[in-house]
């Protein structure tokens, strides 16, 4: 999985990850990051890097359901979704 910056429209991370043999795109919310003690809080940029790198086999797990369709991944990873390129 690569992270490839966060985007201030959505409030997400694009990442990239190769499923089946194909590079799939998705965001993820930065709101993942978020200390929930917070309300309304933001992560800052290394907070969300380092709760993905920890997080990393369950985002590359979320995304691979969503990629190939066959169901939908769990809570709160189910707030992931896929993008295409324009």
């Amino acid at each position: 999985m690569e992270i490839r910056g966060r985007d201030p429209e959505t409030e997400c991370y694009r990442v990239e990850l190769q499923v089946d043999g194909r590079t799939v795109k998705a965001l993820v919310p930065e709101r993942l990051a978020a200390d929930t003690r917070l309300i309304g809080s933001r992560p800052s940029h290394q907070d969300a890097y380092v709760w993905m790198a920890e997080h990393k086999a369950k985002i590359e797990a979320a995304i691979t359901l969503l990629a190939r369709g066959s169901k939908r991944p769990k809570a709160p990873y189910d707030q992931i979704i896929l993008i295409e390129e324009r």
